[in-house]
């Protein structure tokens, strides 16, 4: 056990108790977070987005065709289309004919939402609406973090584009349903219009490139797998590419690069790792969930990002994160943090993602681990150990990792470190890294293109490691609370329990001496042993505070 962490202070347990809600959350989030009747009724089936960017008045056209199905028998008289101001629809064409605004039904407009009226349709039936639209969308600020439309330059003064939405969402850049419940289930095309000086690059394969006589080209590239919103994303700059195999568990994975011409031989040398990353990914995962769409590798005029097959690069070809070791451990320095993190999200965010953003740890905790496990693979376990334990002074505890759901907002950021963090320690408990390996493989396997629940992944992770984790789960992703292992020495024996925890908090830890303990909220007792001397040490492994009381 860390030494820092027996010296925080435990605070009482009803001021550790965040309540969500005492927020403030207006129509606006409820419009974006929650599937209201004009959601439901209806499932995304495809999107065919074509966007033109124009880089000198930083405004976009284009057009997105949204194919669904009909799920529901009985349903609302109108589809809620979201599209952020200040974009604005220009015309609508349903099943392939000019829309009409329907007697005493309007076609309004609501903050970033759209309600357009339909009429009734039968349950299974297949219809599409496309929705031609224009703007100066939202111009992202600091992307990632605060995202939108990127018009910038490169380092030689050359036009560069693209887009960076999660959280934001992708109804900031084209007209969709946009909520990560409903992904479309036929995947999506993407047509790009640019420059003939430039090129675009989206996710997934290229179907087409085509110049359009009047000095610009279009480029249409076509996912086949279910895709979440935001990751679809265009790249548009002065890039150059080229293309490797790579021997994986389900054959040949096509890999291509895309990087900024000047970038080209430091690119080689620094995505020599992404095979590295498939091997240790592969083992402990599973097969890449997305072989027919490929896998790219792309500059990005930002840090980088989890687009699906479309990864987005911006570490600027070093080692660490920018440079910098996350843990202090010296691990960190051994690889490139945003090929390791951004591509397991290939997995946890893009092969499993959640309904609700509420849950993001399920992509963020799972793909911190990644990080842990990629270390651990090429660099052996205590290794591994060192950057786990290694972040955890980056854990705020500052609100719990869960967040209120129905009105699009994440819980802490401490759904990375900590998240991790939980998931080393369930790794401890289960204390077999063929079975833990196992539900991690199982979890992409019984997940695989799903969209789910943070408790369907508890339940799935009790059921399968065969220990009831749900308090476990409880404790680390619904409170700001550590758990404290109180214990006492008397002169024969030892006493010990759980503090500060929920109620029925059943954690088994193991002492350094690799003895196990199965504390509850009630004190036990064991007989006293020679190793215990003044104190109890706890195997650094997990994730706890250890106090000594009278």
């Amino acid at each position: 056990m860390n030494k820092c962490f027996r010296r925080i202070i435990i605070i009482n347990f009803s001021l550790l108790i965040v309540n969500y809600s005492n927020a403030q959350y207006t129509h606006q989030d409820t419009l974006r977070g929650t599937l209201g009747p004009e959601r439901t009724w209806w499932n995304v089936l495809k999107y065919d987005i074509s966007v033109t960017p124009d880089y000198n008045s930083k405004t976009i056209t284009g057009n997105s065709i949204i194919q669904y199905k009909v799920v529901e028998e009985t349903h609302s008289d109108y589809i809620q289309i979201d599209l952020q101001s200040p974009l604005k629809v220009d015309n609508i064409f349903y099943d392939g004919k000019l829309y009409i605004n329907y007697p005493g039904k309007p076609f309004y407009n609501e903050g970033n939402t759209w309600h357009i009226p339909l009429p009734k349709t039968s349950l299974n039936s297949i219809h599409s609406i496309s929705i031609a639209y224009s703007g100066k969308p939202r111009e992202a600020i600091r992307p990632p973090w605060d995202g939108g439309w990127i018009f910038t330059k490169d380092s030689l003064g050359r036009p560069w584009m693209s887009v960076a939405c999660q959280g934001l969402g992708a109804s900031v850049w084209f007209p969709c349903k946009d909520h990560q419940s409903d992904e479309p289930d036929n995947g999506s095309t993407l047509t790009i219009i640019a420059p003939d000086t430039l090129m675009a690059i989206a996710n997934g394969r290229l179907k087409e490139k085509k110049s359009l006589g009047n000095s610009t080209t279009s480029w249409i590239w076509e996912v086949k797998n279910p895709i979440n919103n935001y990751s679809i994303i265009p790249y548009i700059g002065k890039y150059v590419t080229w293309h490797e195999d790579y021997a994986g568990e389900k054959g040949k994975l096509d890999c291509d690069f895309w990087v900024l011409d000047y970038n080209l031989q430091k690119a080689k040398s620094q995505f020599k790792q992404v095979a590295m990353m498939f091997r240790a990914f592969e083992y402990w995962f599973g097969p890449y969930p997305f072989y027919e769409d490929g896998y790219k590798l792309i500059d990005a005029p930002h840090l980088g990002m989890e687009h699906q097959s479309a990864v987005a690069y911006g570490n600027k070809y070093g080692n660490g994160y920018l440079g910098r070791d996350l843990s202090a451990s010296g691990w960190g320095l051994q690889w490139d943090f945003i090929i390791v993190h951004e591509s397991g999200h290939e997995w946890f965010g893009n092969n499993i993602t959640t309904n609700d953003v509420a849950d993001m740890w399920v992509h963020e905790g799972f793909t911190n681990y990644s990080e842990t496990i990629f270390t651990d693979y090429h660099f052996g376990k205590e290794a591994g150990n060192d950057y786990c334990i290694g972040t955890r002074k980056r854990i705020q505890n500052d609100k719990p990792i869960i967040g209120p759901y129905g009105v699009n907002k994440e819980g802490s950021g401490d759904m990375y470190y900590k998240g991790g963090n939980l998931l080393h320690t369930i790794r401890q408990v289960i204390d077999d890294d063929e079975k833990f390996r196992g539900i991690l493989k199982g979890l992409n396997k019984d997940f695989y293109h799903q969209t789910t629940t943070s408790a369907a992944i508890e339940k799935y992770i009790s059921e399968k490691s065969g220990i009831d984790f749900s308090k476990i789960f409880d404790q680390y992703l619904r409170t700001i609370m550590i758990p404290v292992l109180e214990y006492k020495i008397g002169k024969s024996s030892v006493s010990y329990r759980w503090g500060n925890c929920v109620d029925g908090f059943n954690l088994r830890i193991k002492l350094i001496d690799d003895t196990w303990l199965d504390p509850s909220t009630q004190w036990k007792e064991i007989p006293i042993k020679e190793n215990f001397k003044n104190e109890i040490e706890v195997n650094r492994n997990f994730y706890i505070m250890v106090k000594k009381v009278d």
